[in-house]
């Protein structure tokens, strides 16, 4: 089974990159479940609605998974429990969250299950991913043939020692949320394939996405400043796919995917 994964869709201009690529990924990977991270897709870089979630659908995504700001839209209350393929973070804390932390998609008579997960350092506070996700993975263990975890964190040690955590009881891990691609795409030695971060899909003539300018002025004055979407010049696409096996729920191979304008798509 192929699992095609793009990192986190940061406004319009990462939307039209979206639009334009992921059918395009799609028809030449030919992958069985596209999961998209999304909780950046808005124009102002921050959440996600309704007509930002269908786009990213029709574009091609079965799974769009969120992260620290997937509260930041008031939208997201009105679709998110109406949809079992928009997924937060699991570890979200509160008895009654919205929305779920995980889904089971079915395909062709296999069984996965996509989690997402937050991370704690230097993050806003929240529930123990390290508890919550294991207590899932025993519960799921015999219900799924394979289990993707995104996990929305920003230390490269916490989602490391994550991956190495699940080594064996998950198919894959991939890192979201620093929007920088990292270079150490591998299969750990129990079978599960890792991946620090996935870049993002959105403007590369930015900084993560947003306007240098004004991340410029708040490096040299340490004021606060506001932080704005670039709406122009290039776009990225960064991602991974993953080979897993039918029969035993491990990873065969990860694979980076970049495009950008120093990596034109080949085909």
């Amino acid at each position: 089974m192929k699992i095609l994964f793009l990192g986190d869709v940061v406004g319009n201009l990462g939307m039209k990159m979206i639009e334009q690529y992921l059918p395009i990924l799609k028809r030449d990977y030919k992958p069985q479940l596209t999961i998209v991270n999304g909780e950046n897709a808005t124009s102002f870089g921050r959440g996600i609605n309704k007509k930002v979630y269908k786009g990213i659908m029709n574009a091609g995504a079965d799974v769009i998974t969120l992260g620290n700001h997937a509260w930041n839209n008031e939208e997201i209350f009105e679709f998110i429990d109406d949809t079992k393929k928009l997924v937060r973070p699991l570890n979200f804390p509160g008895q009654d969250t919205p929305g779920n932390g995980y889904t089971i998609i079915n395909i062709n008579g296999k069984k996965v299950a996509v989690i997402n997960l937050q991370g704690r350092i230097f993050m806003d506070p929240i529930d123990d991913p390290f508890r919550m996700v294991n207590d899932l993975v025993d519960d799921l263990k015999s219900q799924v043939d394979s289990i993707f975890v995104d996990f929305h964190a920003e230390t490269t040690s916490e989602k490391q020692v994550m991956a190495m955590y699940l080594d064996g009881k998950i198919s894959a891990l991939v890192g979201t949320h620093t929007h920088v691609q990292t270079n150490d795409n591998r299969i750990l030695k129990n079978g599960t394939a890792f991946l620090t971060d996935a870049g993002m899909c959105g403007p590369i003539d930015g900084v993560l996405g947003m306007k240098y300018n004004n991340i410029i002025h708040r490096f040299l004055t340490q004021r606060p400043t506001r932080f704005e979407v670039e709406e122009n010049g290039n776009g990225i696409v960064s991602g991974c796919i993953i080979d897993i096996n039918n029969d035993t729920g491990k990873a065969k191979s990860i694979n980076t995917i970049m495009i950008s304008p120093d990596h034109p798509y080949q085909g």
